[in-house]
């Protein structure tokens, strides 16, 4: 029997900037240079920017979308998944990953890393937000990656 690939969450907001963009996209590739599965909400900002950077190395990248059509899902998205759950979805994307890294956010984020906690899958913190006991904040898209996999 094979052992199945490990997929990583990525979560975060929905529009950045170009320096949280690059950011997003460097953990992306981590992640698919690594030969693990990227799963996002599958929209645009840091999902799009990881979602590039993963299947800019050939990774495979999933992407859980709020509304009721795969249209909806960025150009980097190979499999969408349309929940039409809306800020709901962000319980499947926690269920789905054997981890997540938080990159940026705000309240969208603090709900996935609160629902990744909850159900005891690791968050690894990279520039969001601050101070939450059970992340593990780092500073570079390597040791994001590098941590993650640590942790899982």
């Amino acid at each position: 029997m094979s052992q199945r690939a490990l997929i990583i969450g990525v979560i975060g907001a929905g529009q950045c900037d170009s320096t949280i963009y690059q950011l997003a996209q460097d953990v992306g590739e981590e992640i698919g240079r690594r030969g693990a599965v990227l799963v996002c909400g599958g929209l645009g900002g840091v999902m799009e920017a990881a979602a590039m950077g993963t299947s800019s190395v050939g990774g495979i990248t999933v992407g859980i979308l709020p509304g009721p059509s795969t249209h909806a899902a960025n150009r980097h998205i190979k499999i969408a998944v349309a929940t039409d759950m809306g800020q709901a979805r962000n319980v499947i994307i926690a269920h789905t990953a054997d981890g997540l890294v938080a990159v940026a956010g705000g309240a969208g984020t603090l709900s996935e890393i609160g629902h990744a906690l909850k159900i005891g899958k690791p968050v690894v913190g990279l520039k969001t937000i601050p101070d939450l006991r059970g992340v593990h904040y780092v500073d570079t898209a390597r040791d994001a990656i590098n941590r993650i996999f640590e942790l899982i």
